[in-house]
């Protein structure tokens, strides 16, 4: 097996962990419960819109998604 290729030192990744730790005012602890709260409310809000596909309420397409299209 192949190793994975490496990622660049400063990756989209590593930017994005320096800038919720900065948010944070460098509190790990912090940033680790900011992280697991916004993880929360998006997986809320994931189920929600899970429930409103399952009961038939899928939003109408606007014009401008069917231009898109």
């Amino acid at each position: 097996m192949s190793a994975p290729p490496s990622l660049p030192q400063h990756s989209h990744y590593e930017k994005a962990c320096d800038q919720a730790i900065a948010m944070c005012d460098g509190n790990l602890r912090s940033t680790i419960k900011a992280l697991i709260m916004a993880n929360e409310y998006l997986e809320a809000e994931l189920e929600e819109l899970q429930a409103a596909i399952t009961a038939g309420c899928v939003p109408a397409r606007t014009q401008a998604a069917s231009d898109a299209a």
